[in-house]
């Protein structure tokens, strides 16, 4: 038997009622009840609905839209319901063949419009009710951005980070109330941007970079000198062919054990869309350190974790990939391993001799690569150069089948 949808997920723009097809109007005019914002329902027009308001806190949204089941329900979002808004997090919960999505043209569409941009050569972000400092790992020469904001104060923080960086003369664009009669624009530089914007706005940046500008590609491999760190941590060239080996991919989480400064999951999380990181670190100063690392660099979502294995694994979400920086012992390995999901990968470095044979004797049980990097650097020897060795790092990386 076919259960006919009983939830339809309206996508709403500031032309209202006007904006949709005929089918998606009729659907609002004969809902029984509209749930959406305050924006939302002053743009739709159905004098006999029940309306209700947004819940809060926001989790509580499922229960209380379950608890419509029965009647002709409609949820008004802006634009498109299935591209960074609630629709998803919608059809998480409630079965599919018991919802409808009515699309609407997304914020992105439209400032790609307004801007004459192609969509398909634009990075699209959000941090609506997200840390801002996760779009600094997109700010790169030449690279568009179109960013849905968090409020009126987001393009300002925005344009810190930017001439923080070297992008002063980037070109900022702000778009509020798009495609309605009260449609604003608020052109300027990061350098300069001074403008007073609604609260409800789409951001669009032109990134240009000085002479100078810091340059922090999102494949693996940062300068040394952007962490802060007390000089134990993985060094940018060993950081670069770890990050290889765990493999980030989106949405997929990293579990680093002796987090440290927090340098291998920052650069995990930059690498791959939505990638998360949990940091288990029992040092306080370096978990303090890692934060400011993460926050400066682009990984604000960043988790940290006060203890040691196997203790401090216990409620975890089964990782995707884990490396071993620290502490490595064979009941970490196997605490570790035992958590990690099919095709994850582990990676554990090494440097002192003991951790060396304990890799080693690993190595001959499970397989896997066993190799030995090693970095030589131009240094000044007197006036002339020569190549100063650092220390030896034997790394073991291994794939779970």
């Amino acid at each position: 038997m076919v259960k006919t949808p009983w939830l339809h997920i309206v996508g709403i723009g500031e032309d209202g009622m006007d904006g949709l097809s005929p089918v998606t109007r009729a659907v609002v005019e004969a809902a029984e009840v509209i749930v959406g914002g305050d924006r939302h329902h002053t743009l739709s027009v159905n004098p006999d609905a029940e309306r209700i308001a947004w819940p809060s806190p926001f989790d509580a949204m499922i229960n209380s839209l379950e608890s419509l089941n029965g009647r002709r329900a409609v949820v008004l979002v802006t634009g498109d319901p299935l591209w960074f808004s609630v629709g998803a997090r919608i059809g998480r919960a409630i079965p599919a063949d018991q919802l409808v999505y009515h699309p609407q043209l997304s914020a992105f569409q439209l400032a790609a419009a307004r801007m004459g941009w192609s969509l398909a050569d634009v990075e699209t972000l959000t941090v609506h009710g997200r840390p801002v400092e996760q779009m600094i790992a997109f700010i790169q020469p030449d690279q568009r951005l179109i960013v849905l904001t968090t409020g009126a104060d987001t393009p300002a923080q925005i344009a810190k980070f930017l001439t923080d960086r070297g992008f002063g003369k980037s070109q900022m664009t702000v778009l509020a109330a798009m495609g309605g009669e009260r449609e604003e624009r608020f052109d300027g530089t990061a350098a300069d941007w001074s403008h007073t914007v609604p609260a409800f706005n789409t951001l669009c940046i032109d990134c240009v970079a000085a002479p100078d500008a810091a340059l922090l590609p999102r494949v693996p491999g940062l300068a040394d000198t952007l962490f802060q760190s007390d000089g134990t941590m993985t060094k940018q060239e060993v950081r670069a062919a770890t990050v290889a080996k765990l493999m980030p991919m989106r949405g997929a989480l990293l579990w680093d054990i002796g987090t440290g400064c927090g340098s291998v999951a920052i650069e995990w999380m930059r690498a791959a869309r939505y990638a998360r990181a949990v940091g288990i670190e029992p040092r306080a100063d370096r978990r303090a350190m890692a934060a400011a690392n993460a926050l400066a660099l682009g990984a604000p979502k960043l988790e940290l974790i006060d203890g040691t294995v196997p203790y401090a694994l216990e409620g975890l979400d089964a990782p995707d990939a884990i490396f071993i920086g620290g502490g490595l012992s064979r009941a970490t390995f196997d605490a570790a391993w035992a958590a990690l999901r099919p095709l994850g990968r582990l990676v554990a470095n090494a440097v002192t001799l003991e951790s060396e044979a304990e890799l080693f004797a690993l190595y001959r049980e499970f397989g896997g690569d066993l190799v030995k990097l090693q970095v030589n650097r131009a240094e000044p020897v007197g006036r002339l150069t020569g190549w100063r060795p650092s220390m030896p790092v034997t790394q073991w990386s291994l794939v779970k089948r």
